[in-house]
């Protein structure tokens, strides 16, 4: 028979446990990281006593300090593992439910694009971001989970703002656009139409690759329609039986590429004025295995 105690410690966690892996991974950009924090909270939780479980007036606070104190910990191994890393390093991405893009702050907060602007920040600098904008956490319960004043949280805040405002990409929030711009540049891609490459693509769009040193990728980032052009051409004669989808990716539309010459490919974009601003393409096999399941986002 279970003990009710722990049964009762298990289920307040579990209520909380999408909301603590959405926070784990907006800090750090990694699922497999996220899930290694929040399972490291649990612990946590369940190694304490009947009399401490009975002193947390508000668990949700508790779990989210908790999770942000073991993320900044994480966040200065991962920047160390960072700068030895082969190429561009792009978020890990997530299949999401059609549900996450409702929510468009959150979709917002979770797309590649943002994840990418956020590693821009100092680990406090992105924990203060995350917890104020995304969560809207009171300064006093930031302040205490990342060990700043609420005074030096909200100067911390007022920088990262601005510094994010600076970077974030208008991101088109309308899906029937947004679908429609995809399945042109889908279709121009798998066509190798040059015209319909420079149609759909911002004239200064950006295009982004992560291999990991593992599998073949651009190695800096390209610029320009010309030049991504150049890149994409060629796909028809380069892929063999390749396999197209459109998934739900990160709170937006993503596009899933398989084909026996490249292997697997995620990509995710940024669409502005109806062309695409932005292509982040995943081609790490180590950053794709949180694809076969919908992960359950929450905040």
């Amino acid at each position: 028979m279970s003990n009710p105690g722990t049964t009762d410690r298990s289920d307040v966690f579990v209520a909380h446990r999408s909301l603590l892996f959405t926070v784990a991974y907006e800090m750090l950009g990694s699922a497999a990281d996220a899930e290694d924090v929040v399972q490291e909270a649990w612990l946590r939780w369940a190694a304490l006593g009947a009399e401490a479980h009975a002193e947390v007036r508000d668990p949700r606070a508790y779990f989210v300090r908790i999770v942000t104190r073991q993320a900044l910990n994480r966040m200065r191994t991962l920047s160390r593992r960072r700068e030895e890393y082969v190429g561009e390093w792009l978020p890990e991405p997530l299949l999401t439910v059609p549900d996450v893009a409702e929510d468009v702050e959150l979709a917002e907060s979770v797309s590649i694009a943002m994840l990418t602007v956020l590693e821009s920040l100092t680990p406090v600098e992105r924990a203060v971001f995350v917890l104020r904008e995304v969560f809207d956490a009171p300064y006093d319960e930031i302040a205490e989970a990342v060990g700043k004043s609420p005074a030096a949280v909200r100067q911390i805040g007022s920088r990262a703002r601005s510094h994010v405002a600076a970077r974030r990409p208008r991101m088109q929030v309308d899906r029937s656009e947004q679908e429609k711009v995809v399945e042109r540049f889908i279709a121009a891609v798998t066509t190798g139409d040059v015209q319909g490459l420079m149609d759909v693509l911002a004239p200064d769009v950006v295009l982004v690759a992560d291999g990991g040193g593992v599998a073949q990728a651009v190695r800096v980032p390209v610029y320009g329609a010309k030049k991504v052009v150049n890149l994409l051409k060629s796909f028809p004669q380069a892929a063999i039986n390749p396999k197209i989808a459109l998934l739900w990716l990160n709170g937006g539309l993503g596009i899933r590429i398989d084909d026996e010459a490249g292997g697997p490919s995620l990509i995710s974009v940024v669409v502005e004025d109806g062309r695409i601003a932005r292509i982040f393409a995943m081609r790490n096999p180590d950053k794709l295995g949180w694809l076969e399941a919908e992960t359950q986002l929450a905040r």
